[in-house]
């Protein structure tokens, strides 16, 4: 076995103008509660956890989970902020703000579909909650799942007592969001993320194996096998077939992945 350093996490939330709340107080409500706390045509705020910021927005449609447009003009400059000023697939831990409620909550930044609110936003977006699904399946999506539960301050305990294959699955989810804190909780070792985010402009998991969990109880080392394609800026797409490593110390510790070496072979690091 290749050796490994000690992990060491530095996770830093900068929250705007000092805007920012605190994850531990927002619920985690599944989305058919949710759905009767903000039906059709209601309105209600969006606060986005990492920066603060609020926007007011209007639920228009949507059966397996939100799809909302913001509220006004202004309220439209607002998310746009959020997102650097460049609309995006990327999810986001937000907050929903509704009767007297505070509800973990992941949106995406990409408008798309119908819009009937004259608002200078073309078209929707989509807020999903604790058991929201997408229109093409009826699972949640991971990378909605994460952000919620990084909103409901439960990211920490979903990573340290998920199984390797489940891990495996949130790494690469972080990845392709840009996830800095995903991603860091994840690997056991420092990483420069930065660096290597801006690099990738997109992943897609083609296949990866799963395991029982059970198979693994008394391991310390599991090799995950998986084949992915990436998206990288200034090169054309790179498909690598081989394996994720994770590690422990012992059976009762949580697993980690060891990203030095994964990078490596990927070539994002010499």
């Amino acid at each position: 076995m290749k050796k490994l350093s000690v992990p060491v996490f530095f996770i830093l939330f900068l929250m705007a103008g000092g805007a920012g709340v605190l994850a531990k107080d927002a619920e985690l409500l599944q989305w058919e509660q949710v759905n009767e706390i903000i039906p059709r045509y209601s309105k209600f705020i969006v606060q986005d956890l990492e920066t603060g910021l609020k926007f007011k927005v209007q639920r228009r449609a949507g059966s397996r989970h939100a799809d909302v447009q913001p509220l006004t003009a202004q309220d439209t400059k607002i998310m746009n902020e959020i997102y650097g000023g460049k609309w995006s697939w990327k999810r986001r831990a937000i907050y929903v703000l509704a009767e007297k409620r505070k509800i973990a909550a992941s949106m995406h930044g990409m408008p798309h579909g119908a819009g009937a609110l004259k608002n200078n936003f073309p078209g929707h977006f989509c807020i999903h909650f604790y058991g929201s699904t997408t229109h093409r399946t009826n699972a949640m999506d991971l990378s909605h799942k994460l952000m919620m539960l990084k909103a409901a301050g439960r990211l920490d305990d979903y990573l340290e007592e998920s199984g390797p294959h489940e891990l495996a699955q949130a790494y690469l989810a972080g990845i392709k969001q840009h996830d800095i804190q995903v991603v860091s909780l994840i690997s056991l070792t420092e990483m420069k993320w930065e660096p290597v985010f801006s690099e990738i402009e997109n992943i897609s998991v083609d296949r990866i194996e799963i395991l029982p969990d059970e198979d693994f109880s008394d391991q310390l080392t599991v090799s995950v096998p998986v084949e992915i394609k990436w998206a990288r800026r200034g090169r054309g797409p790179r498909h690598f077939r081989g394996n994720i490593e994770l590690v422990r110390f012992s059976p009762e510790q949580s697993w980690k992945i060891d990203s030095v070496p994964f990078f490596r072979e990927n070539e994002f690091i010499p």
